[in-house]
């Protein structure tokens, strides 16, 4: 699975990720939270092979990122960033279907995985229209179909990184990506996905990294990573940590 051995990123003379020690495992949802700038994305990028490590290694199965070739890695490990570039007034189903462009599965299967992929992120309505007509939050769950479409319909051995996928989604979508990402887990792949919302981590989250200017500040369970000792050193806030009265996990409160 993608392991991160004392990774380390920096920028000129800055570290921006140091020390990360890190393996995702098969059927589960990481998370990684931390304040503006403490090194969320820069891990992403790294794990995902768009940035080189300045120092350590990031390897799938034990063979280096970089070795992979790009078809065969697209199969594994997909990407979700914070944003597009994509400026094409292309039909939603035709976006989601870009997904499954590293497979040879034929024209039939593919449709049916993108339909399948559609329904998954609530966009089946959206077919037909052109991307460029969607508000920001429509793009953004869109995007996260064609990840899954890319992953469809999940396994051991596949890996989805997400970069904030809920920061533009509306309280029910940011659950409904969530759920979709869970969902993807349960049928054996490894997730990554960076919040800001500790509450959703809490939830959808089986472990979770704070990062710290760049550092591992803490790395658990969701019971053990979001304590009000942690949470005030790294966010600087005062915070309240109850359990939630039906689900059992952590509920943070702020003071």
């Amino acid at each position: 699975m993608l392991r991160a051995e004392q990774l380390e990123v920096r920028r000129g003379q800055c570290a921006v990720l140091s020390g990360i020690d890190l393996q995702l495992q098969a059927g589960e949802v990481l998370g990684v939270l931390g304040p503006n700038g403490a090194g969320k994305s820069t891990l992403l990028a790294a794990l995902a092979g768009e940035l080189p490590p300045s120092a350590g290694r990031v390897s799938l199965d034990r063979r280096p990122l970089g070795d992979w070739p790009g078809a065969e890695r697209a199969r594994r490990l997909a990407v979700l960033p914070q944003s597009s570039s994509l400026n094409f007034a292309f039909r939603v189903e035709e976006v989601v279907a870009m997904g499954r462009l590293p497979h040879a599965s034929g024209r039939a299967r593919d449709a049916q995985i993108v339909q399948e992929a559609l329904r998954a992120a609530d966009v089946a309505h959206l077919s037909g229209r052109s991307y460029l007509a969607l508000s920001g939050g429509e793009r953004q769950r869109v995007h996260l179909a064609r990840v899954l479409a890319q992953l469809w319909p999940g396994g051991a051995g596949q890996i989805l990184l997400l970069d904030e996928p809920t920061a533009m989604l509306d309280p029910l979508h940011q659950h409904t990506c969530l759920q979709a990402t869970r969902r993807l887990a349960e049928a054996g792949a490894a997730v990554l996905v960076i919040l800001h919302d500790l509450n959703l981590a809490a939830r959808y989250c089986d472990r979770l990294l704070l990062l710290e200017r760049g550092r591992a500040h803490a790395f658990g369970t969701p019971a053990e990573v979001l304590r009000a000792e942690p949470l005030q050193a790294v966010f600087g806030l005062e915070v309240l940590v109850q359990t939630h009265p039906e689900r059992g996990h952590p509920l943070i409160v702020a003071r």
